[in-house]
């Protein structure tokens, strides 16, 4: 079903321009978090990442899933190429659900700091194996840009409730984010990968919800993503917008929020036409010990559950992540 304004789209450039504390920024912050408890998705126009910079990473995305397939699992997990170490992220084939894909931890890691951390979701990936030291600078500069734009929508919730956006830092580490850049790329599919048991509608990816605090999405034109009113069941596309990013709630921001910001049931519909969709998973550290009381206060020691267990549960649902 379609409704063409089901999706809000919100303008947050005088957050970026004026800072939080201001009044107009407020108003903005109380449209963000309307979007996020009645709907679960919005799009974000004025956020300061360039088109350029967007048409540069989907070049980037293109460039490598147009590689041959030997050299694309160069990057693989373990589980697809026995002599490589990592096993949460990299690229994984097209053959496990129907979309290559390739994921990227923060470039800020070092083969270094990953050996001394000993966490298996901190992995070293040397992408100078497929990618130019151009690209590598490309993906470093969008990752930091997308993850600079998530935590200042994080801190515009904790600023709406009341509290300090400083304690963000409790939250996020840099080193530590097990936040992730994903290319999602979906080849042209003969047959969905799923047909919904609800509406009978062919798949391109199955119906889910994220893990982490937001999801920030760019989708290209081909479009197919879909969000479900958690009322009424029924889905309703999200429209491509060259200027917006695409952003959603995540199971983790349910849990800070108790509840108040619900995870929501999202897919993509089966479509014969190539896409790909760049979504970045905002993760808090490893370490960071989840309470339903983040944003709230009576603090209760049994509600702490670390983020990386709450992440290993989480992921088992997903056929990617089986490995």
């Amino acid at each position: 079903m379609i409704k063409k304004n089901y999706i809000p789209t919100i303008d947050i450039s005088l957050i970026l321009k004026y800072g939080l504390e201001n009044k107009k920024s407020k108003k903005i912050l109380q449209k963000i978090e309307h979007a996020c408890t009645k709907v679960g998705f919005f799009q974000i126009v004025g956020h300061n990442i360039r088109q350029s910079d967007i048409k540069k990473i989907t070049k980037v995305g293109n460039l490598f899933f147009n590689l041959k397939s030997e050299k694309k699992l160069m990057l693989a997990p373990k589980k697809w190429n026995r002599k490589n170490n990592n096993l949460y992220r990299g690229y994984f084939p097209n053959d496990v659900n129907g979309k290559e894909g390739l994921d990227i931890g923060d470039l800020k890691v070092t083969k270094t700091y990953s050996k001394k951390v000993k966490n298996k979701y901190i992995e070293f990936i040397d992408l100078n194996k497929c990618f130019k030291k151009k690209s590598i600078k490309i993906l470093s500069d969008y990752f930091d840009n997308i993850f600079n734009l998530s935590e200042l929508l994080f801190k515009g919730i904790i600023k709406l409730y009341g509290k300090n956006p400083c304690i963000s830092s409790e939250v996020f580490s840099r080193y530590k984010t097990l936040s992730t850049l994903r290319f999602n790329f979906y080849p042209e599919q003969n047959k969905p990968v799923e047909i919904s048991k609800q509406d009978g509608v062919a798949l391109g990816c199955e119906t889910h919800v994220d893990s982490g605090i937001f999801t920030v999405l760019y989708q290209d034109k081909t479009g197919g993503l879909q969000v479900q009113n958690r009322k009424n069941k029924k889905w309703y596309n999200v429209p491509f917008n060259n200027r917006a990013l695409v952003v959603n709630t995540g199971r983790a921001m349910e849990f800070l929020s108790k509840g108040k910001y619900k995870a929501t049931n999202h897919r993509v519909i089966w479509n014969k036409k190539k896409r790909m969709s760049i979504p970045f998973f905002f993760e808090p550290s490893f370490d960071f010990k989840m309470k339903k009381s983040f944003l709230n206060e009576n603090y209760n020691q049994k509600e702490e559950m670390v983020y990386e267990k709450f992440l290993n549960k989480s992921l088992k649902k997903f056929v990617e992540y089986q490995r």
